[in-house]
């Protein structure tokens, strides 16, 4: 980089994403290779229990009231809107598909959008505003 003079370089290759930034300082930057936004959904229940089980164990709740969790891709800086002037990406109550934008990580200078990945109604925002989330960390709540 210092015989180029680059002071960001970033690459894409076959889902795995890299990126180089000069001046960075100390902070520490853990990578995952890309993936679709990862969304972790509650077990369907009984899912196993079709394998010979002779009866359920207890009752389980109607399969309306699953929920689904919103997960951050990436290490960075939640943000609900684009700018502290603009409305919120998405509030409780509000439906959303695939494409919908929920909301913007900020990592290294670089804001992503981040889209639902998943057909529902927002039950929750979990993460809080203008706050650090972690790759894997719940942000919103589906049904």
């Amino acid at each position: 980089m210092r015989k180029n003079d680059l002071s960001v370089f970033e690459m894409e290759k076959d889902g795995f994403r890299l990126k180089l930034q000069k001046g960075a300082g100390e902070q520490t930057v853990f990578a995952a290779p890309v993936l679709p936004q990862m969304i972790a959904a509650t077990a369907h229940p009984g899912a196993a229990a079709h394998s010979g089980d002779a009866a359920p164990a207890t009752p389980s709740a109607p399969p309306a009231a699953a929920t689904k969790e919103i997960t951050s891709p990436m290490v960075g800086t939640f943000y609900r809107a684009a700018s502290p002037e603009s409305p919120s990406f998405v509030e409780v109550g509000r439906e959303v598909n695939e494409d919908t934008v929920v909301c913007i990580i900020e990592a290294m200078k670089v804001m992503n959008e981040i889209k639902a990945e998943t057909s529902g109604v927002i039950t929750e925002v979990v993460a809080e505003n203008g706050k650090p989330v972690q790759f894997g960390q719940a942000l919103f709540k589906v049904r």
